[in-house]
């Protein structure tokens, strides 16, 4: 069994230990030394297994590029005010206290998690060691933490995303019945992976047929004929006399390995989804454990991130979403599905702040955008949302070395040549020049513009498809709501590269589009947003990304979100996440609370009830008639829950500080671990008609801003670790002071 992490005290590689010393009170502890954001950045990997022990010569390590290499750490209390970090080619070096490769002496700086390296030039395929020590505000020094290693890459860029090689953990069976000749394997859960198998023949010339699925039918029997893309496969193996041990070596898929889709790397092999497995033919009995199923995936902590909360089905899609982040991990980037095998932005999208509240984990999200940024899809909504990709990137890691290597790349994704006169772009009327196409590197297709997928007619589609009826004009809300949306970020990420130019021209560019949208696509007497000029109708899609992406003013939300609830889930598992996002901007949170926990046809719990445990492609069969059952975009629950529903996401980059600002709806119990950047946040959350209580725990080096729901017309009562504490409030919201690094028990009484 090869398990990535089953607890951190299991893990050999002894970064975890602590270092303790006081600060303002408080017991410090420096832990998860990380380089390039990674945990393990010595991981290596032998025909996908991780090594514990002396290496073979067939060996992936995980690759860490020699040039602009940022080191952190975290701390679990207290704030920072200087730090010390010493590099040396040898152990022993470090241990005494002695950086022969760099010593940075003591920098006056709180930054902790994206400290520059400014040693010596590292050689490539070389092991180094490192550690660090740190002062508070009383000028408290620690001891030294403890010893981080880690191996550079073999060969030289100027810059690469740091990210591991891709791992395999054996699983064996949840449950194995023998029905005459036939074996019924049942692992519990799909994923992508392999299998091998151990069995005893007396025969000669002796088969065993062998098959592979997703779906069952009815009587436990694997379903050999799935619609759409539900996976199915089936093998015929000779068998030689005797026990003896078969790898089952999977046929490649056309569809999925075609010249725009990522292959699977040699030191792994080719990957089928599946669930259940059949064994026919005249064999011993075997055991579970003579049945292994090998799991592919990203290197992932599943114990990095909890939710739990009063209502059972909230807690099961969760449950669901979480583990499709892992599986479909499968190839080392974000993928769309196993039907393309193909990275799509507006997945990649969702996949991104999906594993990022899931799992303190940087490096796939990184060289997926990096891989989309040099091969672009022809979707416009999917080239535009390359910029919010990259400001998420910085807002969750504080880290702009992606951003300041790719800049006129990602200016490019703004796709500008299309802006007409009138303030709005158009994918139409714009100019998609050759030189475009070759900016934004797309070289298949040309754009044209997405809204939310199947459109209506498509695969089978009914009604109006997954578009709420859209109609596609020159001048596309949708399109023009996300070209805003990366405007503005793009401009964010200006700023903090020092390029004061470009954040007056993007942010001017900004208002433009902002004034035409009102006074192009606003329906002032409806109060609700057309889907284009020249056309009255008006969907969920224009208004629910209006909203999300703030071209909503603060007199208008009510109007807007009057039309939303009218049109109930009226959208996919894609158009989904704009969905959460507005319904939570607008702090309706029963309404976001039903959407989530719904069982209707077009629910995550839908997705369950059909018979998959990783997210779906669509809410249901009859929406999509080629649909998959492993797809990314699926798994909004995954952010949404932390993000909207327990409130909590980054306020500065890298998570300096960030908000608190439960919206649990009519729960009575909601728990959450996050894990960021700078360490755990924790929050707990018990109401009921006379009490609001909260726990939370703010990691060190950071800040939170909470605010707390309160019921307009009562008096109350707040108490901060027992003590009266006085707060504003501000349309049903209790504002507090920013807390320092802690642990706290708010209760607030009617």
């Amino acid at each position: 069994m090869n398990v990535f992490s089953i607890s951190k005290k299991k893990i050999t590689y002894g970064i975890f230990f602590l270092t303790t010393f006081l600060a303002n009170g408080q017991q410090v502890q420096i832990v998860d030394l990380r380089v390039n954001h990674l945990l393990y950045p010595h991981l290596a990997v032998s025909n996908g297994y991780i090594l514990t022990g002396a290496p073979p010569k067939e060996v992936i390590r995980t690759q860490i590029h020699p040039k602009q290499l940022v080191l952190g750490w975290q701390l679990t209390g207290g704030i920072q005010a200087a730090y010390r970090v010493i590099v040396s080619s040898q152990r022993d070096s470090v241990e005494k206290g002695i950086g022969d490769i760099w010593d940075s002496g003591r920098i006056n700086s709180g930054e902790s998690v994206n400290v520059l390296y400014q040693g010596q030039p590292l050689q490539l395929s070389t092991g180094y060691t490192w550690r660090v020590m740190i002062w508070n505000e009383k000028n408290e020094s620690s001891p030294w933490s403890p010893i981080s290693e880690f191996y550079t890459a073999d060969a030289q860029k100027d810059y690469q995303t740091a990210y591991y090689p891709l791992q395999k953990t054996d699983e064996w069976p949840r449950q194995i019945h023998k029905l005459g000749d036939v074996m019924r394997i049942d692992f519990g859960k799909a994923c992508f992976g392999q299998l091998r198998f151990t069995l005893s023949t007396t025969e000669d010339k002796a088969s065993l047929t062998v098959r592979l699925g997703e779906a069952i039918h009815a009587d436990g029997s694997i379903n050999r004929k799935p619609r759409g893309t539900i996976r199915y496969a089936e093998y015929r193996i000779p068998l030689q006399r005797g026990r003896h041990t078969y790898h089952l070596q999977f046929k490649a898929d056309k569809r999925n390995t075609g010249p725009l889709a990522v292959k699977m790397p040699a030191y792994i092999g080719e990957v089928l989804p599946f669930r259940y497995v059949e064994l026919e033919g005249k064999v011993a009995s075997v055991k579970e454990t003579d049945i292994t199923r090998s799991f592919v995936h990203y290197p992932f902590d599943d114990f990095a991130s909890h939710f739990e909360s009063s209502d059972s089905t909230l807690n099961a899609i969760w449950g669901l979403c979480k583990y499709s982040v892992k599986v479909v991990s499968f190839a080392g980037l974000y993928m769309d599905g196993d039907r393309e095998r193909i990275p799509y932005e507006v997945d990649a999208y969702i996949n991104q702040l999906s594993h990022y509240n899931v799992d303190s984990e940087y490096g796939i999200a990184r060289r997926s955008l990096e891989y989309m940024i040099k091969h672009g899809t022809w979707f416009t909504d999917c080239i535009l949302y390359t910029v919010p990709m990259a400001y998420n990137d910085y807002l969750y890691t504080g880290d702009l070395r992606i951003v300041q290597h790719y800049y006129d790349d990602l200016k490019a994704k703004l796709l500008i040549p299309l802006r007409e006169p009138n303030g709005l772009m158009s994918t139409s009327k714009g100019k998609q020049s050759n030189a475009l196409k070759e900016a934004i590197h797309l070289t298949e297709k040309s754009l044209s513009d997405l809204v939310d997928w199947p459109h209506a007619g498509g695969f089978g589609t009914v009604g109006n498809g997954e578009t709420d009826g859209f109609v596609f004009t020159d001048y596309n809300t949708v399109v023009n709501a996300i070209h805003y949306k990366a405007l503005r970020d793009m401009a964010k990420l200006a700023n903090a590269l020092g390029k004061k130019g470009d954040v007056e021209w993007l942010n001017g560019l900004a208002d433009e589009t902002y004034r035409a949208f009102h006074s192009l696509l606003w329906d002032s007497k409806r109060r609700i947003f057309r889907d284009g000029v020249d056309t009255d109708h008006a969907s969920l899609h224009a208004n629910m990304i209006a909203l999300a992406f703030n071209l909503v003013p603060a007199e208008s939300i009510e109007d807007v979100m009057t039309f939303i609830r009218s049109r109930g889930m009226a959208c996919g598992p894609y158009g989904s996440q704009l969905l959460m996002d507005a319904i939570y901007k607008a702090g309706d949170a029963d309404y976001g609370l039903s959407l989530l926990t719904s069982k209707s046809e077009r629910s995550w719990y839908n997705m369950i009830r059909s018979g998959s445990t990783v997210t779906m492609e669509a809410w249901d069969q009859k929406y999509k008639s080629n649909l998959d059952w492993n797809h990314a975009w699926g798994t909004v629950p995954a952010n949404a829950i932390p993000r909207k529903l327990m409130g909590v996401e980054p306020l500065e980059p890298g998570w300096k500080s960030f908000s608190i600002k439960p919206q649990i709806g009519s729960l009575t119990y909601a728990t959450v671990r996050l894990p960021t950047i700078r360490g755990t946040v924790e929050v707990v959350c018990r109401q009921n008609q006379s009490s609001y209580h909260m726990k939370f725990t703010v990691p060190g080096n950071t800040l939170a801003k909470v605010e707390l729901p309160v019921e307009k017309k009562k008096k109350w009562q707040l108490t901060i670790n027992g003590k009266p504490a006085k707060a504003s409030v501000e349309q049903g919201w209790l504002l507090l002071p920013d807390f320092a690094p802690g642990s706290y028990d708010l209760v607030l009484l009617y």
